[in-house]
């Protein structure tokens, strides 16, 4: 009968236990909530300004009109048939040199800021004379520069381009490169001759542009040989995409990153003429995006995963005091307390919103502590035990803050501490007679 007692009574707060997840699960949902608020700000600020960036190009296109006979069957009869068919030649750059400041700033929408850049872009690209052969049927166009902008939006002003030393005006539209991206184009001379030739004008292109955008600025790399250098004072940068920085800096006066990147290395060409067949699909690129070094959504989703394990910590205390002490502690008492460590994962969550996360997290432990502190030493009829309590929740806390911080070993530094906590209580336990401890439960 005293063991069943005893099983009874961590059956209850087992179940307390599982009660006290509906309360977590709503609070993690929550997170989840202000994550997507957020999102719809950096959407908000896009739609109003302009998007995350890429930039691909330029890059010289020849159309091309080519009649072709071909068989047709018609009522069950073969007969031939004239069809006209466009396509393009696309010639990409010898070497590609692309340089340039990303000024940053922030926009706020609400709560939420986010994080805006204005890029001051040098481009240079050299192109080698591209001969035309004579095809049968096919008749070159007038060739063009083709430059690929994700939100063409975001430019300030009218970008300054020439070709072989001599201005020429951009228009708007990718034409060729529609497949892939907006942008613009740039007509060059019309060829001297439709059926064959050697196209040579264009072999120097310069081009200097401001471009607003919005987090991101992702560029592909079409050059047989393309060299990136991009500079900024924000200190916070996130390379991305299919290509890390040869060379980095980075520091809190802002970073420094240099990509250098051969077309032997990169599928981007192949890519790119894929999409000018019309069958999609992404083309390779190096990224480097603007973030805030404290995620708070990121680390309050975190710190709430484990809520449980505070909950079940500190339950389990409360059973051997109350086993040991022979001081009954009622399950309201148990669950109001379970509420209590619930609580501050959303207080974590409102001031973080507010304030730098760390002085939300002390704030909100410092609350949920003393408020803990003074009703456990009601509940436990003694100061000193509420006290007692108290500490060892200031060093769960402080323990949790440490996992949080250190991302890389919070695998390895929880293990540690589960396997201490566990320790610990077996240690304490070792000699204790359950069955005569379930005598004094009544």
């Amino acid at each position: 009968m005293n063991s069943l007692k005893l099983l009874l009574r961590f059956a209850v707060v087992g179940g307390l236990v599982l009660l006290l997840l509906v309360p977590l699960l709503l609070i993690r949902g929550t997170i989840g909530e202000r994550e997507r608020y957020r999102d719809q700000a950096i959407e908000r600020v896009a739609q109003s300004r302009a998007g995350a960036q890429s930039l691909i190009g330029p890059v010289r296109v020849l159309p091309w009109t080519q009649q072709r006979e071909v068989e047709v069957v018609e009522a069950g009869v073969r007969k031939s048939e004239l069809r006209t068919e466009h396509g393009y030649d696309l010639q990409m750059p010898r070497q590609l040199r692309i340089q340039g400041e990303l000024r940053p700033d922030e926009r706020r929408v609400g709560l939420f800021r986010v994080p805006v850049y204005s890029w001051h872009a040098r481009v240079q690209a050299e192109f080698a004379d591209a001969a035309y052969a004579t095809v049968p049927g096919r008749v070159y166009g007038r060739p063009y520069l083709a430059l690929g902008i994700a939100d063409v939006r975001g430019l300030v002003g009218t970008p300054n381009l020439r070709v072989d030393g001599r201005a020429l005006t951009l228009q708007a539209g990718s034409l060729a490169l529609e497949g892939a991206s907006k942008g613009l184009h740039a007509m060059l001379s019309p060829l001297g001759h439709p059926d064959q030739g050697t196209l040579a004008e264009g072999r120097r292109v310069e081009l200097e542009f401001v471009l607003d955008g919005t987090r991101s600025l992702s560029v592909v790399p079409v050059g047989d040989d393309t060299r990136v250098s991009l500079a900024s004072t924000w200190p916070h940068p996130l390379f991305g995409g299919s290509f890390a920085p040869n060379e980095r800096h980075i520091d809190d006066a802002g970073f420094k990153a240099d990509w250098a990147v051969s077309s032997l290395a990169s599928a981007a060409q192949e890519q790119l003429r894929r999409d000018l067949r019309s069958d999609g699909g992404a083309v390779e690129a190096l990224e480097v995006a603007l973030v805030d070094p404290v995620d708070v959504y990121t680390q309050v989703d975190r710190a709430s995963k484990y809520g449980i394990l505070f909950v079940l910590l500190t339950f389990v205390g409360f059973a051997l005091f109350e086993l040991i002490r022979r001081l009954r502690i009622h399950p309201l008492q148990y669950l109001l307390v379970g509420l209590a460590l619930a609580i501050f994962f959303l207080l974590l969550l409102s001031l973080s919103e507010h304030i730098a996360f760390w002085q939300a997290y002390l704030v909100s432990a410092v609350a949920c502590i003393g408020l803990q502190g003074f009703y456990l030493s009601g509940v436990l009829r003694s100061w000193g035990h509420g006290l007692g309590f108290a500490t060892l929740l200031t060093l769960l806390y402080g323990v949790l803050y440490l996992l949080l911080a250190s991302e890389n070993n919070a695998l390895l530094m929880g293990s540690l501490l589960l396997f201490g906590i566990l320790a610990a209580i077996m240690w304490l336990t070792r000699k204790v007679d359950w069955y005569d401890l379930g005598g004094g439960l009544r």
